[in-house]
């Protein structure tokens, strides 16, 4: 993967000919535009962000959400989540992006968030070892609970601090062609480099395995369809057959 309103109709016054405020055009507010109702959202795609604490997960949800950053960002607690709409393809697609704590203790909340996910950001800091050597353990918890058609794309954040690099860009590339389908990509979420491709690249992988049927039927009753947002987290699955990676 490389590095990659409203609009308000005045009507003018003044002498002449204008309209004046007792125009029977504007009495009554017959003369108002009605404004159209905004197309509903074709598709509502769940995407989760794992890895580590401390590795940027808040922080590049946050700037794709809402270009914002923040320095000093508070570890997430369990599970939080963001909407936002983006369109591909021709269709309009609801993101619910699920970011989830590191912490091992809170293992068993975020485990549940997994099975729904139709794609997942498996996130390490490019400037501390030990949070690359615990993708391995992150892989086993995707095997474990997560879809096997799942989207899959590993991601080195904190580009932004490349003097302090620990990682370098050949061992994520290595470790992510070890896994079936899973794309690399390095990002800064301070410097907003590389942050909406993460995203947008993985929707649209997840929409080219879409079936052409599906994606031709706005009102598709499939797991894809706009549905209520979650409440709880689903049943977690059962274990999946095999693992991607040892």
């Amino acid at each position: 993967m490389d590095p990659g309103a409203a609009l308000q109709r005045r009507v003018g016054g003044g002498g002449g000919g204008g309209l004046g405020a007792g125009s029977p055009a504007l009495s009554g507010g017959q003369g108002r535009r009605r404004k159209q109702p905004p197309r509903p959202a074709d598709f509502k795609l769940q995407v989760i962000i794992i890895g580590s604490r401390g590795v940027g997960k808040t922080s590049l949800m946050e700037r794709f959400t809402d270009d914002t950053f923040c320095e000093a960002c508070k570890s997430t607690v369990g599970v939080d989540f963001k909407i936002k709409t983006v369109e591909l393809r021709g269709k309009k697609i609801r993101l619910q992006i699920w970011d989830t704590a590191g912490q091992e203790r809170f293992n068993s909340i975020t485990s549940a968030y997994y099975r729904s996910a139709k794609g997942i950001i498996l996130v390490y800091d490019i400037t501390k070892k030990e949070t690359f050597d615990d993708l391995p353990k992150w892989m086993k918890m995707i095997d474990k609970y997560a879809s096997e058609d799942a989207e899959l794309l590993l991601v080195g954040n904190k580009l932004d601090c490349e003097t302090d690099r620990e990682i370098t860009r050949q061992q994520g590339e290595k470790f992510a062609q070890q896994i079936t389908g899973m794309r690399f990509c390095e990002a800064s979420a301070k410097d907003n480099f590389n942050v909406d491709e993460i995203f947008l690249k993985l929707v649209d992988d997840i929409l080219k395995k879409m079936p052409l049927d599906i994606l031709r039927n706005e009102l598709s009753n499939s797991i894809l369809s706009l549905q209520p947002e979650p409440e709880i987290p689903p049943e977690l699955p059962p274990p999946r057959p095999h693992v991607r990676c040892c």
